[in-house]
């Protein structure tokens, strides 16, 4: 039950004409720089329940409701359920609850108050053994700039203001990055990103070169996953040697969907150079939105900027994504980020890291989701274990994202952060959807939602979009069936808000509580889609659905749940109306 917040026109490829679309629809956020924190990218909007009001209505609008009887009971209620959740997945985890015999193989030795800990994740735990390494890799990395910035000091102009000078540096640094994560993969890689430039080149501002480019792109993704990354004996049986020099990281075509995005937005934004599509630069200072849109003399679109945005050693392994224009404009024009705002994101970044350490200690929900060692468990059980393994998703996603864009900021590049919000912190389908990896939301927004036409063909390019989303994440059925779900649990909210507009009903006193029960519905189905797509597949949903349906009990609670929902959607309404009062609002 989303407000509309007001009508953009933004600038089309040539062959397309420019479509009128929502703001909230494409999150086409104002800019907002938080001086206190030296980062730039963060966004200021209206709240997703509110339309902008002004004069006296405004100051009645959003007068706080903390301290009304209303809000004092949803207290009690926050004070009574949250406890319970945590408490569930803790006793789950206990040595002397009967199904730990099932899963206690999977557990390992802690370093927190003598407990084991479950590291089970695959995904997660090469993050986690590797943080000493890759810290060891950051250190490297800014040390070898500050020397080579010191040494190449003396052949530069003075007045230049502009890291240019950086691009070679940057390239050599990755390319070594490279060959040690990849070993002779790496040949493997330059080859692809050769054949993706020179397609981009030879098309210049041909209409062929975004088809060609997509039809190269995706191709490579399925053969990538067709032929396990090549091997070198499929030219030669000699060969065999090649495919020994493995690097650390032999398994490159399984990250390398990241870089097939780079390379999508290297040849788009060529292309909307060479037909002067898009802002024009006119020498003044640049925001995050006008640094993705403006483009750059054609000479800037060469090889060497194009491997050095392509292999960027602080994002090449997982992101976030950033578009070439707005990384070639951070080295024309460097940002200028306060030392202040790196320590306190470093902060952050380790309070989540032990975060992570702390639920990994003490409920060991993974593994019991892997081992299926649920038997005998209620539905509020079986609940409490799906709604942990989405926080881990969440945290284990949150993790990495951060580190790599630490490194970045620290190297003086300002990518999109990733999880604006909480992943609990959601109502909406569609803002979760905007604050969940939002650098591949914004990228998804520039280089296939608004070309396909935006909001005028919504539900199509909805299909469309997760379809692409979920065979990019994985050639499986298992996140093509979410892809889907999440496709068709977006339409409720849709038509809600065709139906009932805040433009109409907002002034209403029964619409705030209408509005959070189609959120309810909201939660449940995003939880459905990712418990789907990201924990325990569709046969694993069935049982729990079954589990929940079958019994009096599992009714009850998924009453309860309903309940609890409610408040929380409240709250978290009450909580965006905080953030307008503050004036620092960010969507999602």
């Amino acid at each position: 039950m989303v407000g509309n917040s007001g009508d953009i026109t933004l600038q089309m490829p040539s062959d397309l004409r420019p479509t009128k679309v929502s703001a909230l629809e494409l999150d086409i956020p104002a800019q907002h720089v938080d001086k206190r924190r030296g980062i730039t990218r963060l966004t200021v909007d209206i709240p997703s329940t509110s339309p902008k009001i002004t004069g006296k209505d405004a100051i009645h609008q959003h007068r706080s409701r903390w301290r009304t009887l209303e809000f004092y009971i949803y207290g009690i209620v926050f004070c009574i359920a949250i406890p319970i959740m945590v408490w569930i997945p803790v006793r789950l985890s206990d040595k002397s609850h009967p199904n730990y015999q099932m899963f206690k193989r999977r557990l390992e030795p802690g370093w927190l108050f003598g407990r084991e800990i479950d590291n089970s994740d695959g995904q997660y735990r090469s993050v986690r053994n590797n943080i000493p390494l890759l810290t060891l890799l950051v250190f490297v990395f800014l040390t070898s700039k500050a020397v080579y910035t010191r040494v190449t000091s003396r052949f530069r102009s003075s007045q230049s203001e502009n890291k240019l000078y950086l691009v070679p540096f940057l390239l050599f640094f990755s390319i070594i990055m490279l060959f040690g994560l990849c070993g002779t993969s790496a040949f493997k890689i330059f080859i692809i990103l050769t054949l993706n430039y020179y397609i981009g080149k030879l098309s210049a501002g041909s209409r062929l070169g975004p088809i060609f480019t997509w039809l190269f792109n995706i191709a490579i993704l399925f053969a990538n996953e067709r032929y396990s990354g090549y091997h070198f004996t499929m030219i030669h049986p000699s060969l065999q040697f090649l495919d020994n020099i493995q690097g650390v990281y032999p398994r490159w075509h399984i990250n390398f969907n990241i870089t097939m995005l780079r390379l999508v937005s290297f040849n788009m934004d060529y292309y909307w150079a060479c037909t002067r599509v898009g802002t024009q630069e006119n020498g003044q200072a640049l925001d995050n939105k006008q640094r993705t849109t403006t483009c750059h003399p054609l000479e800037i679109y060469s090889f060497q900027n194009y491997l050095a945005y392509a292999l960027y050693s602080p994002l090449y392994i997982g992101g976030p994504i950033i578009t070439f224009n707005d990384f070639m404009w951070q080295l024309r024009r460097p940002l200028q980020l306060s030392l202040r705002g790196k320590v306190g994101y470093l902060i952050r970044f380790l309070i989540c890291l032990f975060t992570m350490e702390v639920i990994q200690h003490f409920m060991y929900v993974v593994a019991i989701k892997d081992t299926k060692a649920w038997h005998g468990d209620s539905a509020a059980e079986l609940c409490m274990i799906g709604f942990w393994n989405l926080i881990i998703v969440w945290l284990k996603l949150l993790i990495p994202w951060r580190f790599f864009r630490l490194w970045a900021l620290l190297d003086g590049i300002d990518p999109p952060e990733n999880m604006v919000r909480c992943m609990a912190n959601n109502y909406s389908a569609l803002a979760f959807w905007r604050s969940w990896h939002r650098s591949y939301n914004l990228w998804i927004i520039r280089y296939i939602y608004i070309p396909l036409g935006g909001t005028k063909n919504l539900l199509f390019t909805s299909v469309l979009i997760f379809s692409f989303v979920a065979l990019w994440h994985d050639l499986s059925f298992k996140l093509l069936a979410w892809g889907w779900l999440v496709s068709l649990f977006l339409v409720p909210e849709i038509a809600a808000r065709y139906f009932l507009p805040p433009s109409k009903y907002d002034s209403k006193p029964w619409y705030r509580h209408v509005c959070a029960i189609g959120a309810v519905f909201n939660i449940l189905m995003m939880m459905i889609a990712n418990l789907v797509g990201f924990v325990i597949g569709t046969d694993g949903i069935s049982y729990l659905l079954d589990q929940v349906f079958s019994s009096w009990e599992g009714i009850r609670f998924l009453f309860i749940t309903c309940v609890c929902l409610f408040v929380a959607s409240q709250v978290m309404f009450e909580y965006r109306e905080e953030e307008i009062r503050k004036g620092i609002y960010r969507r999602c």
